[in-house]
């Protein structure tokens, strides 16, 4: 860990493509075949948008201040749209690619930013890796599908808070952590395996940065069956169904002799599979004017629900499920392992954060649960005075 002792100018580069393939269902967003894919389903980018809520905060707290960046809708646009200052250092290709990406977080470090922000996922973090010299502290805005590394803050709003503690003089600390990305091909045969690309300096702060994601040991097979045993017991006769993506979810759908998708969003009623690996508009068509409950698991080592991976079960999905929208299912395991830390919903919608925070009964056998804080990611977005806490 170290303090931050250079100069205390911004940098912000945005993936305009980050988490478009996510509401598509394709488990991704990397390659230009993927990305005209989502946009044909309907998909749209919200990587800008979501690098101007973090900027808003940030506006709050240092009104007018210039932010390096990249022309249009690589980061110029959200500093606009945040009522700052755009320097422009980097002009893309149209449309931009991964190396423009790197092109670009070279050029606002160049340009003088102590702090390169990124809107974007794993990718867009291995990209602003590779552009950056060694040593570099760099902050991800989460706007992806795949969002594995530690170098993420818990939303948007956070990371807006921590850029602005980082502007504002006082001491800043940073730990070292991992990029990490997968090769989205096999993420989408169902067999994920993350391998470390790098390691960047990043301002940190309790309840405000991501740990890594923490993959389910093979030791907890068993607890992950009685999880799901749990959920399918709690399943109700004329209910309809959407069961998110994870190892623990996948056992439900094998408990109930379902050929399920292992990371997608599946449509289940009375025991029937009615649609398998759906977009988010079909999730949403599937579940409007009707009974229906969204079944989600813990990310382990985050504790995520929501915004991480589950990406089909927006806002207004999760809207149209009515006062009670989620069925949660974990291990035990996963609960202890995080430490009292409260499990985060991050969909993009404060109003809708805000209703899911509070409690959740999270099931974990046959006959056994938890209940369990929940927490919206906003909440960790006011600055706070003093230097920020080490996670």
């Amino acid at each position: 860990m170290r303090k931050r002792r250079d100069p205390v100018t911004l940098g912000l580069v945005v993936n305009p493509f980050a988490g478009v393939g996510g509401p598509a269902g394709l488990a991704g967003s990397d390659g230009a075949d993927v990305q005209r894919e989502a946009l044909r389903r309907g998909s749209r980018p919200r990587s800008g948008q979501r690098a101007a809520e973090a900027l808003l905060v940030v506006a709050a707290a240092h009104p007018g201040a210039a932010v390096l960046t990249a022309a249009g809708a690589m980061g110029e646009d959200a500093v606009l749209a945040a009522g700052l200052t755009p320097r422009v250092v980097h002009r893309p290709s149209q449309p931009s690619t991964p190396d423009d990406t790197a092109r670009a977080a070279a050029a606002v470090r160049a340009a003088g930013a102590s702090l390169v922000l990124f809107a974007g996922g794993d990718g867009t973090a291995r990209d602003v890796a590779r552009g950056v010299p060694s040593g570099t502290p760099v902050l991800g805005i989460p706007a992806g599908v795949k969002m594995y590394s530690a170098c993420f803050a818990v939303g948007a709003a956070a990371a807006g808070a921590l850029a602005a503690e980082w502007m504002s003089g006082r001491p800043v600390p940073t730990a070292d952590a991992e990029v990490l990305d997968l090769d989205e091909s096999l993420l989408r045969a169902g067999r994920p395996d993350p391998r470390l690309f790098a390691i960047v300096p990043v301002p940190v702060a309790a309840g405000r940065t991501q740990a890594r994601k923490a993959a389910t040991p093979a030791t907890e097979g068993e607890a992950v069956q009685r999880a799901a045993a749990g959920a399918a017991a709690r399943m109700e006769p004329g209910v309809r169904y959407l069961l998110g993506p994870g190892g623990t979810t996948r056992a439900l759908g094998r408990l109930l002799g379902l050929d399920t998708t292992p990371l997608g969003v599946d449509v289940v009623q009375d025991g029937r599979l009615l649609a398998r690996d759906v977009t988010e508009q079909q999730a949403y068509d599937a579940v409007v004017a009707r009974p229906a409950r969204a079944v989600v698991t813990v990310i382990g080592g985050q504790g995520f629900l929501l915004g991480r991976g589950n990406q089909q079960l927006s806002a207004r999905v999760l809207a149209a499920l009515g006062e009670h929208p989620l069925l949660v299912v974990a291990t035990e395991q996963k609960l202890i392992d995080l430490a009292g830390r409260p499990l985060l919903v991050d969909t993009g919608d404060p109003a809708l954060d805000a209703r899911l925070a509070g409690h959740v009964t999270v099931v974990t056998g046959p006959a056994t649960s938890s209940i369990y804080p929940v927490t919206a990611v906003a909440t960790a977005a006011a600055p706070r005075e003093g230097a920020s806490e080490c996670v």
